[in-house]
């Protein structure tokens, strides 16, 4: 009795050192795939605090936390079971879905600079006291997450391709568990630094207070230039995933082409060579962002959007 106890517990040891080995195995991994993607977790974190730009403090954070929730949604209930079972059947299909939400990213950039350049956002408000509705702001942020964490997760399965199916599974879920707290923790820091600014000035600590009068100063430019950052990282990531997308379905003039420059750049730059490099992919892809969503946006107008105004331009001449 006593040896099948032993045995017993020989086995339940030996289970335990495989499963905490399985565990390491799989933050480890995780860790790889989330590192890859921090480049795209940056533009999620600079796109995200445009939507709650201009609407009454008190609703940024319930506003950021729906985002949030939203967010993890699209990872764990659409995403994570759409890559696995599409890089399981039909891994093909991978690379067009990405570009065409790649196709969607570019065109929601150039029209947030069409707006800016021809002052269209100011035709659609009734002045200052008008707030976005809520409802609004937050599904064009899912919207927008969608394709950032879309692309976040098919990085993410590229580092772990060689994972048997149930270890990909939960990998992907730690990664997108992971990456949602991050960014919108982050965000959710960005939005109320302005409240931490005010708290600072209250106190009696003269540097203390100089710091959080800084902050309360800094903080509508920061926001301003978040916004901008954010739509340079529509059209950025965007135009990426188109760019390395049609190089992956054997069409590589544009990639060929951005890639000599990163060559060229690379060698003349010297210590810096690395970081030019890394400039020219970038605003290649911005480049090709904004010329693809320039395209879509033109069409747009000439169509659906027309064709939504004509009714109450024909109200207006009657």
């Amino acid at each position: 009795m006593a040896g099948g106890l032993v045995a017993l517990f020989d086995d339940v040891a030996v289970l335990a050192r495989a499963a905490a080995a399985s565990v390491d195995d799989i933050g480890a991994a995780a860790a790889r795939a989330s590192a890859k993607a921090a480049g795209v977790v940056v533009d999620d974190a600079a796109v995200t605090p445009q939507y709650v730009h201009g609407l009454a403090a008190e609703r940024e954070l319930p506003i950021i936390r729906r985002i949030a929730v939203g967010s993890l949604r699209n990872k764990l209930l659409i995403l994570l079971p759409a890559v696995l079972l599409l890089s399981q059947f039909l891994p093909a299909l991978l690379t067009p879905i990405l570009m065409i939400g790649g196709v969607y990213l570019c065109y929601e950039g150039a029209e947030k600079v069409w707006a800016k350049l021809g002052g269209h956002h100011d035709a659609h408000g009734a002045g200052e006291e008008a707030l976005p509705d809520e409802d609004t702001v937050v599904s064009g942020a899912v919207r927008t997450d969608f394709i950032l964490s879309a692309e976040i997760m098919v990085i993410a399965l590229n580092e772990v391709v060689d994972q048997p199916f149930f270890s990909r599974a939960v990998i992907l879920a730690v990664v997108a568990l992971g990456i949602t707290v991050l960014v919108y923790g982050v965000v959710g820091l960005i939005v109320k630094m302005d409240d931490v600014g005010l708290h600072l000035a209250e106190r009696r600590g003269k540097g203390v207070a100089r710091l959080g009068r800084g902050l309360v100063k800094a903080m509508p430019r920061l926001l301003t230039a978040l916004t901008v950052v954010g739509t340079a990282a529509m059209l950025w990531v965007g135009g990426h995933i188109l760019l390395v997308g049609s190089h992956d379905l054997g069409l590589d003039l544009l990639y060929d082409v951005v890639h000599h420059l990163e060559e060229v750049v690379h060698e003349a730059g010297g210590a810096l060579g690395g970081v030019l490099a890394w400039l020219v992919n970038t605003l290649g892809s911005a480049l090709l962002g904004l010329v693809v969503g320039a395209i879509i946006v033109v069409f747009m107008s000439l169509t659906f959007h027309r064709r939504k105004a004509r009714p109450a331009s024909e109200v207006e001449s009657q």
